[in-house]
């Protein structure tokens, strides 16, 4: 009897041991299984991610010595490397951090909600109504033949009504003008559904007026005109002097946003903003092939410029640029989660004390090892420089670029420089993408 007891327990022992075994062999398998499982999608991750930085930076991969995080890299600078092409993203997403976008391009019926855009500005410009208020007002005609009477369905006409006007556009069409377009308050050009190109001619003046909103236009080759009698009102018609030949000239003007145009080859500035004009974004366009790009504050002794405030957020800084993106006068700017990808001497100057706040920007210097920095200071020696308030704050320095920082620091003037939240320098690629003029066609989302 013991012995066949004994026999039962040796054998009990036997069989737990090969389930012991067994157990720990398939715990083993299934471990091995899943280290396996996570490196491969790790290694997927991994792929995926450095393809979409990779495509999101255009071409810009960051030295062995580059810094994650944004917040770390304000004044960091990579080995030379040259940027030869836009992001070429190749979708659109919904939430990919342009808070302007984001408001209203994901509505398939954008066409239907046009005066939605705006209540999606930011910045200082955010205010700005344009025409929200009034009727829509359909430009029908291209032409531009009488400066004091000013055809009916033509630009011209639309814009110097006193009237607020949400101004679209039936067809595509290319609008040559023979003198300065001179806006009315409380106007919106929205050029969103048509291929609309102001060129070859005067461009556009917005002068002494208040809410205006210019959307959606390809301005370029602009000239210089002037010396003629131009309507400006239904009430005023008077003599005009030779004009700059700016794209878009903000003079003693507010509450205004210029967004999502593609600006490029004009005589003098591609947006300028002066005379004490304030409460001003300049957000969303595509800047190329210019030398004096943007100009803001009008002289050193124009001490009226101390109260500007302009926005200059989720811009292409592109092809073609040589200098001034902007170049600052007296008052508060505001550069945040822009993507600068040419220049040719300098990206941000200025003169006369301007406070100029760089949030999450991306910073690609060219090739010349000699225009490497990206801010100059013009014609002030550094006794007096070093006493402004220019910071740097997430920016991406890449190819070398560096941002000379000066000033006191979170100052009161230095807080009067912000105007909206950045986000970081990492999704500034994502977050320009569609810089510039749309291709929105109505029923749907306007990619």
């Amino acid at each position: 009897m013991a012995s066949s007891f004994q026999k039962l327990t040796s054998a009990c022992f036997v069989v737990l041991l090969i389930f012991v075994v067994c157990a720990l062999t398939a715990t083993n398998l299934r471990n091995n299984q899943v280290s396996l499982s996570r490196k491969l999608k790790t290694e997927d991750s991994q792929s995926f991610n450095n393809s979409t930085i990779a495509i999101r930076r255009e071409g810009v991969e960051l030295n062995e010595h580059a810094v994650a995080d944004p917040d770390q890299v304000a004044l960091l600078q990579t080995n030379e490397q040259n940027i030869t092409e836009r992001r070429k993203l190749g979708f659109f997403s919904c939430g990919n951090g342009n808070v302007i976008d984001d408001c209203w391009r994901c509505d398939p019926n954008w066409h239907m909600n046009r005066k939605r855009l705006a209540d999606c500005g930011m910045g200082f410009g955010s205010n700005a109504t344009g025409g929200r208020d009034g009727r829509f007002y359909v430009v029908t005609d291209p032409t531009d033949e009488d400066m004091e009477f000013p055809k009916s369905g033509t630009l011209r006409h639309a814009v110097i009504q006193v009237e607020p006007l949400w101004i679209i556009f039936k067809r595509d069409m290319v609008i040559t003008l023979k003198q300065e377009l001179i806006m009315n308050s409380y106007k919106t050009i929205d050029a969103r559904g048509a291929n609309v190109h102001v060129a070859n001619g005067a461009c556009i003046t917005i002068q002494g007026i208040t809410h205006v909103i210019v959307h959606g236009l390809h301005i370029h080759d602009c000239i210089r005109t002037g010396n003629a009698m131009v309507r400006s009102s239904p009430s005023h018609y008077g003599m005009r002097s030779m004009s700059d030949g700016d794209a878009v000239s903000i003079y003693a003007s507010s509450h205004i946003w210029i967004d999502h145009n593609s600006l490029s080859k004009c005589a003098d500035g591609l947006v300028d903003v002066v005379m004490g004009s304030t409460a001003v974004t300049i957000s969303n366009n595509h800047l190329t092939h210019h030398n004096e790009v943007m100009l803001l504050g009008n002289n050193d002794l124009y001490t009226q410029d101390k109260n500007m405030k302009v926005t200059i957020a989720y811009n292409h800084f592109g092809e073609g640029l040589r200098q001034r993106m902007p170049r600052c006068r007296h008052g508060y700017f505001h550069v945040v989660n822009n993507d600068y990808t040419h220049w040719e001497m300098y990206a941000i100057g200025g003169s006369a004390n301007p406070t100029i706040k760089s949030q999450g920007n991306r910073y690609a210097a060219p090739k010349n090892r000699y225009a490497k920095q990206v801010t100059k200071r013009v014609r002030t020696e550094k006794s007096e420089w070093k006493k402004w308030n220019w910071r740097s704050e997430g920016d991406m320095l890449v190819n070398g670029a560096f941002f000379i920082q000066s000033g006191e620091g979170a100052t009161a003037n230095y807080e009067s420089a912000s105007s909206l939240a950045a986000k970081p320098a990492s999704m500034v690629g994502s977050i320009t993408s569609t810089a510039g003029a749309l291709g929105c066609r109505s029923g749907k989302p306007c990619y």
